[in-house]
């Protein structure tokens, strides 16, 4: 896939609609890049103009603020600040809740002041505006699909509708699990969770999480983070259900179906 970088665009006197920021699970981890694929195939296919920072982007620093490294944290931010700054970047589309929650609602008392939106909203905008179009009948039709709600989406951004009428969008039928919303029961991976061991206890929450999904007799479960799917998916394998349920993001989902 050809994606312009900032670098390449400011070369050519260009600014893109919207910077797209990959983030590091979407840029290193093999099955986030299958998301970041999914979603710059479709920005490409209706036209949208968009560019990555590549070499220039930075973890945000999310999970060093998380697991209590302050200074650390600081340092990364102000260095991606100055990045976008530099570009005078206006606008940024992630796919990643985490970087989204950063870059939104931790950057600007650091300097950053950008407009960020989610990747489901930025979807759920273009199928309301008629630039994605989906398939009559598409690989989701009349198939039950369960929402994951992400914590930083849901809980702290309060974006619950965007991903779901989305997916209402490619005519599934939408199975909520029992602690969805504002209730949504967190996958296990936020706060730094993620990159280190389990603390003792009788259940990992993946687990647990993964079997409210699967109680609702979904063939999918979506998810609109990279966290999320790694810990649902190791949850369906966990329980020997691979075969039958598949942890797909919702920008999969949507270029799967598109015309």
């Amino acid at each position: 896939m050809k994606v312009m970088t900032m670098a390449e665009m400011a070369m050519n006197g260009e600014t893109p609609e919207v910077l797209f920021w990959v983030g590091c699970a979407g840029s290193f981890d093999q099955r986030a890049q299958k998301i970041t694929k999914a979603f710059a195939s479709i920005l490409d296919k209706v036209g949208f103009s968009y560019a990555i920072l590549g070499k220039e982007e930075a973890c945000t620093g999310d999970p060093a603020r998380r697991a209590g490294n302050e200074f650390l944290f600081q340092m990364m931010a102000y260095q991606n600040i100055q990045v976008l700054n530099g570009y005078g970047i206006k606008k940024i589309v992630t796919t990643c809740p985490h970087c989204f929650n950063t870059l939104k609602n931790e950057y600007p008392e650091l300097g950053g002041n950008y407009e960020v939106i989610h990747h489901t909203t930025l979807l759920q905008q273009l199928i309301d505006e008629g630039r994605i179009k989906l398939k009559e009948g598409g690989s989701f039709k009349g198939k039950k699909i369960s929402f994951h709600d992400s914590c930083y989406l849901g809980r702290a951004n309060n974006i619950y509708e965007a991903p779901r009428k989305v997916l209402e969008a490619l005519d599934a039928e939408l199975v909520e699990m029992k602690r969805c919303r504002s209730k949504g029961l967190c996958c296990g991976a936020g706060g730094a969770q993620m990159f280190k061991e389990d603390e003792p206890g009788d259940k990992r929450i993946n687990i647990e999480r993964t079997d409210e999904a699967l109680a609702t007799g979904a063939g999918f479960i979506a998810a609109a983070c990279p966290f999320c799917n790694t810990m649902m998916t190791d949850g369906v394998k966990n329980r020997e259900k691979e075969q039958e349920v598949e942890v797909l993001d919702i920008a999969e989902m949507v270029a799967q179906s598109m015309i």
